[in-house]
C-alpha cells in the first residue's frame, strides 16, 4: 500500500512538472566583474514584470553563473545589484525560445556609495564598515510597530537592561546622535525620548566604536548614530503612522520630503500620550556592626507605589539650497517637549537599636522637560575636484530638565519630620562654531579642522518646610550652580585607499577650560587639561567576500549636568541621590579587530578589550541611617569582548538574524575610604526568524537573554525578553498594518539591581510592565526623482557623554 502511495504521489509531481515545464522558460547567463574579468559570486538578481512587481529573486553561484526556471512566458526587467557596483538593468524580451542565455553580464564598480535599493528578497539587517556597524530598521519587519527603544535591544554591541538603561560594548559612557548631530531631543534623558518615538521613522541605527579624529572624543565606548529619515527628490514623499500601545497609550508620527529645484526639505514629528500606569517597587536595606561583622545595626523596608501619565511632542527638519554648483547652503532644527505627572506612595519601616519608626510618604509632583537645537552650514565645493570641500558650520543648541515634588508623611510612628516640597531646574546652553576642509588626492584623502564648544551649564534648586506658620523657604535646600565649559580643538586625518586595503588614521588635540561656581555659598572651580586622542582603523578585503577590520582609539569622558548637578533629591526621604561637581574627565583606551564574511548570509565576528582608569561610576554610602547616592571618579574598569553577529536566508521565505556577546568584566577602585573589586562574565543574546508566506504577508518571533550588569559594589539580576509579530501590506505597499505583543508568556518582570558591601546590603526591585501590546497603520504618498544635496560635513558635538 505505501509504495502504490507513493507511486501515486510521484506521479503528480511529474506530472505537474511537466505541465509546467510547457509553460515556463528559463533565464540564464555569467556575471563578471567589468574591470578584472572574474566572476562575481552571491550577486542578487531581482526579476520584475511589466507592473515593477519582484517575480523572483535569487543570488549568482561560486562561479558567477545564475538560472532563473520555471518563468512564466512574458517579458521581463532584470537588476543585478551588489555593494560596490553599479546597479544593472538589463530588458529582457518575451520569451521565443524555452531559454534565453543572457550571456556575460559585466558590473562596474560603482564610484561613490550606492543609494537604497528596494528588493523582495530579505536584506541583511546588520552591515560592517572600516570603524562602524549598521542595523537596518527598515529591514526589520516589526519597526513598523515598536519603539527605538525595543530595535535598540537588536542592535549588536548594545545592551539594554530591564530597566532600559543602555551600555555599548558593556560601557555606560557614549553618545547618541540623531542623524549624525547631537540633539536636544536627546539631552536630558535619552532612554524616556527613545522609549516614546516609533521606530517606523528610523531608516537605520549605527554604531561606531572607533569614530574618526574629526568626531570629538567624548564616548569611552563610542557613538550610536540613529538615521531618521532618507534624503529626498524632485517632488514630495511621506508617511504617517498611527500607533496604540496597550497600557501606554496612542501616538503619531510622520516624515516628509519635498524638492523643488535648488530647494530642499525634510522633516520628522512625533507626539502621544502616555496614559496613567501605575507599578510597584520594593526598597530593601540592612546595615552591619563594624566592630561584629555580619551583625545586624538597622533594617529599612519600603513598598512603593507609582503612578505616572503625560504627553510629549518632538519634531526636526533640515533644509537645503544649492545656490550653484559649488556653493550650497544647509540649515536643521530639532525641536522637544514633554510633561509628566508622577505620584509616589512609599510605605515605610525603619527599625534599629535607637529606635522603631514607621510612615507612609506621599510624594505629588512631576517632570517636564525642552530641547532645542539649530544650526546653519555653508559649502564650498571646488571646480577641480568635486569631494575638495570647505565647510564653515554654527550651532546653537538649549535644554532644560524640570523637577519638582510635594512630599508629605502620614501614619507616622515614631516620625516627626516636617512636610516639604522641592523643585529643580537644570539645563544647558551651548555655541558651536566649526571649519572642515577636506583634499582628495588619487587614493589619498586629507582631512583637517578646528572647532571650539562654548558650553554653559546650570542648575537651580529650591526648597520649603511646611511649619506652623506655613510653608517657609528652607535656605539649606538652595543651591544655584553654574558650570561653563568651552572646549577648543583641533583635528588632522587621513584615509587611504587601494585595491584590497582601506586605511583611517589621525589624531585630534582638545583644550578644555573649566569655570564652575556654587552660587549659593561662592565656592568657584576652575580647571584646564589638554587631551591628544588617536584614531586608526584598517580594514583589508580578502578573497571570497571576506574582510578583516581592525581599530584603536583614544577616548574621553566629560561628566555632563545630571553628574556634575550638586542638586539632592529627598523626594524619598532615607533614599537620597545627588551629583558631585569635583568629578574630573576620563580617558580610555580600545582596541578591537572583526572578520567579515558575506554571501548568501552573513557572519561578522569582533573581539575588542576596553580599558578606562578612574572612571566615573555610580557609587552609594550609608550615613547616619540614610543611603546616599552619588557619582565618583572611583573605578577602574576592563572589559574583554566577543561579539558574534549574522543573518542568514534559511529559505526564500523564512529568514534569520542573530547575535550575540560574551564578555568578561573586571571593575576595582577605591571609594570613602574602602577598596571595592567585582568581577564576572556577562553575555546579551537576541535572535530573530521571519517568515514570508507572500509579498504581502510577514510574521515573526524574537527572543533574547541578558546577563546581569557587574558594578562597581554590586551588580543585577537577568533577565529574558521575547515578542512575537504579523504585519500586512496593502494598497501597492502604500499601507502597512502591523501587531506586535512583546513578552507574551510573562505579564511582568521584576528588575533588581543590589549593592553589597560590608557596611551595608541594599537592593532596589522595580516591577515593570512586560507584556505589551502593539498596533500600528502606516501610509505612505508621494513621488520622487532625485535627491537633496545635503553638506557632507556638519557639527557633531560627542565630546559630553550621554551614559
Amino acid at each position: 500500500m505505501k509504495k502504490l502511495l507513493l507511486t501515486a504521489i510521484c506521479g503528480c509531481i511529474t506530472s505537474i512538472a511537466i505541465s509546467q515545464a510547457t509553460n515556463t522558460g528559463t533565464l540564464k547567463g555569467l556575471v563578471t566583474d567589468s574591470a578584472t574579468q572574474k566572476p562575481l559570486s552571491y550577486i542578487t538578481l531581482s526579476l520584475k514584470d511589466s507592473l515593477q512587481q519582484t517575480v523572483k529573486s535569487g543570488l549568482t553561484k561560486t562561479d558567477g553563473s545564475f538560472g532563473l526556471s520555471q518563468l512564466p512566458l512574458k517579458s521581463y526587467r532584470l537588476l543585478f545589484i551588489a555593494i560596490g557596483y553599479q546597479t544593472k538593468t538589463i530588458i529582457v524580451p518575451a520569451f521565443n525560445h524555452k531559454v534565453i542565455d543572457l550571456g556575460n553580464i559585466k558590473l562596474t564598480a560603482a564610484l561613490s556609495e550606492l543609494k537604497a535599493v528596494s528588493v523582495t528578497a530579505s536584506r541583511p539587517l546588520v552591515k560592517q564598515e572600516i570603524d562602524r556597524l549598521s542595523y537596518d530598521v527598515q529591514a526589520d519587519p516589526d519597526s513598523k510597530a515598536l519603539t527605538v527603544m525595543d530595535m535598540i535591544r537588536r542592535v549588536p554591541l548594545l545592551t539594554v537592561d530591564g530597566d532600559d538603561n543602555i551600555q555599548l560594548q558593556g560601557s555606560g559612557s557614549y553618545r547618541i546622535f540623531i542623524n549624525g548631530k547631537p540633539s536636544a531631543l536627546l539631552a536630558s534623558s535619552p532612554k524616556d525620548v527613545l522609549r516614546t518615538m516609533p521606530a517606523s521613522t528610523i531608516q537605520k541605527i549605527e554604531v561606531i566604536t572607533t569614530p574618526p579624529s574629526k568626531y570629538d572624543s567624548e564616548g569611552l565606548a563610542g557613538i550610536i548614530n540613529i538615521i531618521t529619515f532618507k534624503t529626498t527628490s524632485n517632488g514630495y514623499n511621506g508617511s504617517l503612522t498611527t500607533r496604540y500601545s496597550y497600557p501606554y497609550g496612542p501616538s503619531l508620527s510622520g516624515t516628509g520630503t519635498v524638492k523643488s529645484n535648488k530647494f530642499g526639505a525634510s522633516v520628522f514629528f512625533g507626539a502621544g500620550r502616555q496614559t496613567t500606569t501605575r507599578v510597584t517597587a520594593e526598597n530593601f536595606r540592612q546595615t552591619y556592626n563594624p566592630v561584629q561583622p555580619g551583625t545586624v545595626t538597622s533594617l529599612f523596608k519600603q513598598q512603593v507605589g507609582l503612578t505616572s501619565g503625560g504627553n510629549y511632542g518632538y519634531g526636526g527638519s533640515e533644509m537645503s539650497y544649492e545656490i550653484d554648483s559649488l556653493n550650497l547652503l544647509t540649515a536643521n532644527i530639532n525641536y522637544s517637549r514633554g510633561k509628566f505627572k508622577q505620584e509616589y506612595t512609599r510605605n515605610t519601616q525603619f527599625n534599629s537599636t535607637a529606635i522603631n519608626q514607621a510612615y507612609l510618604l506621599l510624594s505629588n509632583g512631576g517632570n517636564n522637560w525642552e530641547g532645542i537645537d539649530a544650526g546653519v552650514n555653508y559649502q564650498l565645493g571646488f571646480k577641480r575636484k568635486k569631494q575638495q570641500l570647505l565647510t564653515l558650520s554654527y550651532r546653537y543648541s538649549y535644554y532644560l530638565n524640570g523637577q519638582h515634588s510635594n512630599i508629605s508623611a502620614i501614619n507616622r510612628v515614631n516620625y516627626s519630620n516636617p512636610d516639604y516640597d522641592q523643585q529643580n531646574d537644570a539645563g544647558s546652553r551651548e555655541h558651536t562654531f566649526q571649519l572642515d576642509y577636506v583634499h582628495p588626492f588619487k587614493q589619498l584623502t586629507v582631512e583637517g579642522g578646528t572647532k571650539a564648544i562654548l558650553r554653559s551649564n546650570f542648575s537651580e534648586a529650591s526648597g520649603r518646610q511646611l511649619l506652623a506658620q506655613g510653608y517657609n523657604d528652607d535656605p539649606t535646600r538652595r543651591n544655584d550652580f553654574d558650570y561653563n565649559q568651552d572646549v577648543y580643538s583641533a583635528y588632522n586625518s587621513y584615509q587611504l585607499k587601494t585595491t584590497q586595503w582601506t586605511f583611517k588614521a589621525g589624531v585630534r588635540l582638545e583644550h578644555t577650560r573649566i569655570n564652575a561656581n556654587f552660587i549659593t555659598n561662592n565656592t568657584p572651580l576652575v580647571m584646564n587639561y589638554i587631551n591628544a586622542v588617536p584614531s586608526i582603523s584598517a580594514m583589508r578585503t580578502l578573497p571570497n567576500n571576506q574582510s578583516l577590520t581592525f581599530g584603536y582609539t583614544t577616548r574621553l569622558e566629560r561628566p555632563y549636568i545630571q553628574q556634575l548637578n550638586p542638586f539632592i533629591d529627598r523626594t524619598n526621604v532615607q533614599y537620597i541621590s545627588t551629583g558631585n561637581p569635583n568629578l574630573r574627565p576620563v580617558t580610555s583606551q580600545l582596541i578591537e579587530l572583526t572578520h567579515t564574511k558575506t554571501g548568501k548570509g552573513t557572519l561578522s565576528n569582533k573581539l575588542s578589550y576596553m580599558y578606562t582608569g578612574n572612571s566615573i561610576v555610580p557609587v552609594l554610602s550609608v550615613v547616619n541611617d540614610t543611603s546616599r547616592n552619588t557619582y565618583a571618579n572611583a573605578g577602574n574598569v576592563k572589559i574583554l569582548r566577543w561579539n558574534v553577529s549574522g543573518n542568514y536566508p534559511i529559505t526564500n521565505k523564512l529568514n534569520l538574524n542573530f547575535n550575540s556577546g560574551l564578555f568578561y568584566v573586571w571593575v576595582n577602585g577605591p571609594y570613602n575610604n574602602r577598596f571595592y573589586s567585582n568581577q564576572g562574565v556577562r553575555t546579551n543574546t537576541f535572535a530573530n526568524v521571519a517568515f514570508k508566506p507572500s509579498n504581502t504577508w510577514t510574521v515573526g518571533a524574537t527572543g533574547g537573554y541578558n546577563r546581569r550588569y557587574i558594578l562597581l559594589q554590586g551588580s543585577s539580576n537577568d533577565y529574558v525578553y521575547s515578542s512575537l509579530s504579523m504585519s500586512k501590506t496593502f494598497l501597492n505597499k502604500k499601507a502597512t498594518i502591523t501587531a506586535v505583543v512583546n513578552n507574551p508568556y510573562q505579564k511582568n518582570f521584576a528588575f533588581i539591581s543590589y549593592s553589597n558591601t560590608p557596611d551595608f546590603y541594599q537592593s532596589n526591585t522595580s516591577n515593570q510592565i512586560y507584556r505589551t501590546f502593539n498596533i500600528s497603520f502606516s501610509y505612505k504618498f508621494g513621488r520622487l526623482s532625485s535627491d537633496i544635496k545635503k553638506n557632507q560635513r556638519n557639527i557633531n558635538n560627542d565630546d559630553k557623554s550621554a551614559g
